[in-house]
Formats: structure tokens, C-alpha cells, sequence
């Protein structure tokens, strides 16, 4: 079994701390999901759902569910009555839209169905929005995508006066009205959580910082417009939040990464050896013409792991990655595993364990009392010895007296 013994957790929190790490990091999945063409759908939305209830039984945090409607592979197409049924299957498990694609809906809409989830789960959601991944789906709706994130810029304003004020709202764009609206049902949630996604352009995190919201972003950006660090995108929300009079915060921000995990790191990459390049290939390749690793077939998840674009490996190795991200941000406050479908359930499902019992503590603040104690047992084990010998032979001489006596 593979664990992390050799990680001084003492220095590796003095470290979080002084690169604004929050003592507590959360942990979930992002869950587009993938799924590949030619499986029945049905058995893969209850593996989805199966997934999550695992998560929750682990003690991860939040999960995050996506909105797609066209390209085969991620066939969520409302994550709204998916968070429903899993928050039925589920104890603690907090849910978000990952995300709700804000051009093709009707911003009142969104409100009022998310408070409604709120109220049906006595808080446990989260509204994640973003202006829509598939240029296919943006096709299918007569959307131009030129103007998808300032689309979804004005929807997340409209959404974020219904749910703040009760005020009546009456608000004209080119492509939704509202007129002294308001939502009758108050959001259970005080306020109610906003995330929005970054990832292709400064968009999401401009956004994100305009409304005060947090922010999920990919742990390695993807075909960036322009080449945008972590650092320099975190810099930007806060800089468009302090020209807007907001604030963000470090522990709302999120990064995803494809994560899979086994007891040694060739385990770990055997177990999604060809399940990753049937992902990278047949979908993000061949069906939406994205640029992909220019390396044989079966050497796509060495080339993603060796390159940090995935935590392919053991415990240690995903505890050294998530400290090196750390630095390269300058802080996170969650970690999403990218839900993949490319290995079996039983080795997927060991995976999340394994990060479950073996990261998440060196995160979460939960091992220093631990430590902490076995380590003054370890220095007065001498001295212990001693008094429990000592403890011994007195019970022993008082039976013989008691012996003696009779």
C-alpha cells in the first residue's frame, strides 16, 4: 500500500498557510460527464449516480454536474433534475450546477429553479454558471458564439438582483426580458452560492469577479486565447471585483484535474491505459476537433502525466502535485476530480478511496491531533513501560497478598 509516511505535515502546512491555502481544503468531483458512444445511457446515469453516493459515503464535499446537449459523450442535459435525484441518494454530498449554460436559458428561470432545489434540499446546492462549452449545442440554438460570455455576464446579473433583493425587477436586453420580477420563493441560502467557470478565456474569471462569485477553473487551461496563468487568472478576478466593489475569495476558487489513483503509479496508469485515449481520441478529438497529444494511442496517459496535465499515480503522487499547484496559484481552496468513465467501477471506486483516505487528510486540517499525539506517546514510551510494568506487579502482589490472606 502505497501512503504518504514521509510527508512532514507540520512544514507542509506552514506552507499552505503562507501561499493563502485554507486550513481546511475542499474536495469533490466535476462531472461532465463522459461517457463513450455505443453504452446504454441509462446504465451510465446510474453509474453517475452511484458515483456520487459513494463520494458521499467517503466524505467528499460538493459535486458538480454538467449541462450538455449535442457531441454523445456528456449526456446530462439538466443537471437541476439530476442534483434532485442524487440529493435523494445522498446524505452531505453538496451539489452545484458544473455549470448551467446561462445563453440557453432564460435567466428567471434559472433562479427560480435553483431556489427551488435549495429549498427541496435545505441548502445543499450551488449554482455554477458559464457561457456554453459545445460550440454544438450553441449551433443547434441559433446562438452566436461571439456573443456567448457577455450573454452569460448579463443572464448572471439579472439572476444575482432576483435573488438578492425582492424588490420588483424590470430589465430589457436583446434576447430576454423581465418586468417587475420577482421570485416568490427566497432563496434558502443566504446568500446563494455563485461559482463561474473559467476555461478558455479571462472571461470567467472577469465575471466572476464582477459579481462577487467564486470560480472553477482547469488546473491546465485549455487553448487558451491568450496565455493566462493561474496566478494572472486569480489576478484578474480580483481586480475586476475591486473595480466593482465586490470581493473574491481564495477559498471559493476550485481547480479541476483529471485524477486516477492506484497502490503504484505503473497500476494507476495500466488501469485507464486505453479508457483515457478513447476519451482524448474519439471525443475530444474526433468529435470536437480539439488538438490532442501527438504520441502513439497507448502512450497518451503517460504523455498527460508526465506533462501535469493529470495525477495519474499513488497518494504520494497526488499529494505532491496538489502542493505544487498550490504554489503555482498562490492558493486554492478546492480540489475537483474530473469524473472520468475510463476504468472499471471497481478500480474507479478505489481510486476515490484511496485519494479519500490517504490526501484529503493531509488537506484538511483533520491529521494534526494525530500526529500530534502519537508522537508524544512515541517520546514517553519509556517512561509508559515502566509505569505499566509497575502497574502489573502491584496487581500482581495484591492478588497474592489477597491469596495468602484467604
Amino acid at each position: 500500500m502505497a501512503h504518504p509516511q514521509n510527508l512532514d505535515f507540520a512544514h507542509s502546512q506552514l506552507r499552505r498557510q503562507s501561499m493563502n491555502a485554507p486550513a481546511r481544503m475542499k474536495f469533490g468531483v466535476f462531472m461532465a460527464p463522459f461517457h463513450r458512444v455505443g453504452e446504454n445511457p441509462t446504465l451510465a446515469l446510474e453509474r453517475d449516480l452511484e458515483l456520487l453516493q459513494w463520494l458521499d459515503h467517503l466524505g467528499y464535499d460538493e459535486a458538480w454536474i454538467g449541462e450538455h446537449h449535442s457531441a454523445g459523450w456528456e449526456t446530462i442535459a439538466s443537471p437541476e433534475v439530476f442534483m434532485a435525484t442524487a440529493a435523494e441518494r445522498t446524505r452531505n454530498l453538496r451539489l452545484g450546477t458544473g455549470v448551467i449554460s446561462l445563453p440557453y436559458h432564460h435567466p428567471y428561470m434559472v433562479a427560480n429553479r435553483m431556489v427551488l432545489l435549495d429549498h427541496l434540499t435545505r441548502g445543499r446546492v450551488m449554482l455554477g454558471v458559464g457561457p456554453g462549452a459545445l460550440a454544438s449545442d450553441a449551433y443547434m440554438f441559433g446562438i452566436n458564439p461571439a456573443r456567448q460570455r457577455e450573454m452569460m455576464d448579463e443572464s448572471l446579473g439579472a439572476i444575482k438582483r432576483l435573488m438578492d433583493s425582492d424588490e420588483p425587477y424590470t430589465y430589457k436586453s436583446d434576447w430576454f426580458e423581465l418586468n417587475d420580477a420577482h421570485l416568490q420563493l427566497r432563496p434558502y441560502q443566504q446568500p446563494f452560492p455563485l461559482v463561474v467557470a473559467s476555461v478558455q478565456s479571462p472571461a470567467g474569471v472577469t465575471t466572476a469577479g464582477k459579481h462577487g462569485a467564486g470560480v472553477i477553473s482547469l488546473s491546465v487551461p485549455r487553448d487558451m486565447v491568450r496565455s493566462t496563468s493561474l496566478k494572472d487568472q486569480w489576478a484578474i478576478a480580483e481586480e475586476t471585483a475591486a473595480e466593482h466593489g465586490q470581493t473574491v475569495k481564495r477559498e471559493e476558487w476550485r481547480l479541476s484535474v483529471g485524477v486516477h489513483l492506484a497502490d503504484s503509479k505503473k497500476q494507476a496508469q495500466e488501469d485507464i491505459r486505453e479508457g483515457s485515449a478513447r476519451v482524448v481520441t474519439e471525443y475530444f478529438g474526433n468529435t470536437l476537433g480539439h488538438e490532442v497529444p501527438d504520441v502513439p494511442r497507448d502512450q497518451i496517459v503517460d504523455f498527460m502525466t508526465d506533462n501535469k496535465q493529470w495525477i495519474v499515480g499513488t497518494p504520494d503522487d497526488c499529494i505532491q502535485r496538489i502542493n505544487e499547484l498550490q504554489e503555482m496559484s498562490g492558493g486554492f481552496g478546492g480540489m475537483l476530480v474530473r469524473a472520468e468513465d475510463w476504468a472499471p467501477r471497481d478500480k474507479l471506486h478505489r481510486s476515490y478511496e484511496l485519494l479519500a483516505r490517504y490526501v484529503m487528510p493531509q488537506f484538511q486540517g483533520s491529521l494534526s491531533g494525530i500526529k500530534t499525539s502519537q508522537q508524544w506517546a512515541s517520546d514517553l514510551k519509556d517512561t509508559l513501560q515502566v509505569n505499566r510494568r509497575a502497574g502489573l506487579e502491584r496487581a500482581s502482589q495484591a492478588y497474592e497478598e489477597s491469596r495468602q490472606r484467604s
